[in-house]
C-alpha cells in the first residue's frame, strides 16, 4: 500500500516533469468564507488536472520492458488525458477507453496527446471492463487504474507534499484541507502526505449532491455505493464508490465528508474566475464551494481547497458564469 516513502519516491521521479502548482489566496474569497481560504491550483497542472501526477507516477514506475508494450486506461476525461500525456512523454502507446457521452473537449484532448481513443456506449450498457480486458489481453497492455492503484495514489500524494511546504511558507501549519473526491485517489494521497509532513492539517473530502458515496461511507464505516449512472454536472468526480485501497486511508485519516449543490459549484466557478483568474470545471470546484458556503461545518481556522481540474468546455463554463450569483 502507498506510504510516505512511495510518495517521496514519486516526487523524485516527477522532478522536471510534473509542475509544482501554486497555492493562491484572495481577500475577496476570504471575505465570502469568513476565514483565510487558499486554493491549490491543479487546474494549472499539465493536461489541466491533478491526474497527470498519478499517471506519471504509475507509468514511470513500470518495468521498462513492460512499459514499452503500452498502457491502457478507462476514463471519462481527466485520467484519460493524464495517462495519454504521460505515455506520450515516455514514447509508448496508450489506449484509452472513454464513454461516447464524455465531454467532447476531453475526448479531443486525449486524442491530441496521440492516444488511441476507443469509445463505448455507457448509456446503452456496454461494459468497459469487458472491453478493456479484451484489449489488454490482445495487446499485452498494462492497465493504469484511475485511483485504486498504489503508484497512482503516490503520485497524487505529491500534491500533498507541495501543500504542506507551501502552506508552511505562508505560516500555515494548521488548516482544513478540502479535496474534490471521486474514487479517493487524490484525497488518500494528500491525506497520507499531510499525515507525515503537516499533521496539524485535517483532510475532508467533498462531493456533489447525488454522488455522496464517500460521505456516506465515512459516516457508516463501510463502503457505500451510488446506484445511479456515472453521469452528471460534476462529471470528473462521479464514481460509484470509494476504492478498496483508498477507503481505508480515508476512514483512518479524514474527517466527515461534505456535500455541495450544483448552484454552489457554479458560484465557486465564478468566484475563482473573477477573483483568482482560474478556470475550474464543475467537478474541480466542489472543494472551493464547500470552503465558501459550508463554513459552519468546518473547524475554525484557514481552509485549503483543491481546484482539481479545469477541463471544461466553453458552453458549460459560460453557462456557469452567467447563471451563478456574484460572490
Amino acid at each position: 500500500m502507498t506510504d510516505i516513502a512511495m510518495i517521496e519516491a514519486a516526487a523524485a521521479r516527477a522532478k522536471g516533469v510534473v509542475r509544482e502548482t501554486p497555492l493562491l489566496n484572495s481577500p475577496f474569497l476570504d471575505e465570502v468564507a469568513g476565514r483565510p481560504v487558499w486554493v491549490k491550483a491543479e487546474v494549472l497542472q499539465h493536461t489541466g488536472s491533478f491526474k497527470f501526477r498519478g499517471a506519471w507516477s504509475a507509468i514511470s514506475a513500470l518495468d521498462p520492458e513492460l512499459r514499452a508494450r503500452g498502457v491502457l486506461a478507462y476514463s471519462s476525461g481527466n485520467h484519460a488525458q493524464g495517462v495519454a500525456r504521460a505515455a506520450q512523454l515516455h514514447g509508448i502507446p496508450a489506449t484509452i477507453l472513454m464513454p461516447a457521452d464524455a465531454p467532447r473537449l476531453k475526448i479531443e484532448n486525449t486524442r491530441a496527446y496521440e492516444a488511441e481513443v476507443v469509445l463505448y456506449d455507457r448509456a446503452g450498457g456496454e461494459d468497459r471492463n469487458v472491453l478493456g480486458a479484451e484489449l489488454r489481453d490482445a495487446r499485452g497492455l498494462t492497465l493504469i487504474k484511475p485511483f485504486d492503484e498504489p503508484q497512482v495514489i503516490a503520485g497524487q500524494g505529491t500534491c500533498g507534499l507541495e501543500i504542506a511546504a507551501q502552506a508552511a511558507a505562508e505560516g500555515v501549519t494548521e488548516a482544513t484541507v478540502l479535496t474534490c473526491c471521486g474514487g479517493g485517489g487524490l484525497t488518500a494521497g494528500i491525506a497520507l502526505a499531510l499525515e507525515a509532513r503537516a499533521p496539524g492539517m485535517q483532510v475532508r473530502p467533498v462531493e456533489p449532491v447525488g454522488f455522496d458515496d464517500t460521505a456516506r461511507s465515512l459516516a457508516s464505516g463501510q463502503i457505500q455505493r451510488n446506484t445511479g449512472p456515472e453521469a452528471g454536472y460534476c462529471d470528473a468526480i462521479l464514481t460509484p464508490a470509494p476504492g478498496d485501497l483508498t477507503f481505508p486511508v480515508l476512514h483512518r485519516l479524514c474527517g466527515p465528508g461534505l456535500v455541495v449543490t450544483e448552484h454552489e459549484v457554479r458560484a465557486a466557478m465564478r468566484a475563482a474566475f473573477e477573483r483568482l483568474k482560474l478556470v475550474i470545471e464543475p467537478g474541480g470546484a466542489v472543494a472551493l464551494a464547500a470552503a465558501l458556503f459550508h463554513g459552519a461545518a468546518l473547524a475554525d481556522g484557514p481552509v485549503i481547497a483543491t481546484a482539481s481540474g479545469g477541463n471544461v468546455d466553453a458552453d458549460t463554463f459560460t453557462e456557469a458564469l452567467s447563471t451563478a450569483p456574484k460572490p
